[in-house]
């Protein structure tokens, strides 16, 4: 009986526990890596996070082209709109928010030596090829070449955790 009542009792706690944030006041987080910035409004950052999406993607080859030109067009606009709003109070043009933006967004991206920029900006490995990305060993600082390599060819000490 015993056995029961305390199985039911978890049972109730593991329910609660999967339902409670469908009955919670949810509230935006910030994007993952990322700060907020001070001064931006919630369109601001909706239109620049939808221009990541878009820009990913395309990269990883789930948008063609004709789509991507018409929601880039379309959140570059939105973007622009925002910041053309937020630009009065600040010294910045609109274009050169949005640039800054988009750069910012290309530095944290890798770059496979085979493929190119890759669109996954926490990737270890390259989606396309499989090559280390780093292409050098953390450790000994030789070169890494092999595709899929797990350890470094050089000291032998992992490449990837």
């Amino acid at each position: 009986m015993l056995a029961l009542i305390v199985g039911t009792l978890l049972a109730v706690g593991a329910l609660g526990f999967v339902l409670a944030p469908l009955f919670m006041d949810a509230k935006p987080r910030a994007l993952p890596g990322r700060a907020p910035v001070q001064g931006r409004d919630a369109g601001d950052d909706e239109a620049i996070a939808a221009l990541r999406e878009i820009e990913f993607d395309r990269e990883t080859g789930k948008l063609a082209p004709a789509d991507y030109e018409e929601l880039r067009a379309r959140y570059t606009q939105r973007a622009l709109e925002a910041m053309r709003q937020q630009s009065a109070a600040s010294h910045a043009t609109p274009d050169e928010l949005l640039e800054a933006e988009v750069a910012a967004f290309r530095a944290r991206l890798k770059e496979c030596i085979n493929c190119g920029p890759r669109p996954e900006p926490d990737a270890v490995y390259c989606s396309n090829c499989g090559t280390y990305l780093p292409g050098q060993c953390a450790s000994c600082g030789a070169a890494v070449h092999e595709v899929g390599a797990t350890f470094c060819a050089s000291c032998g000490r992992a490449l990837a955790a």
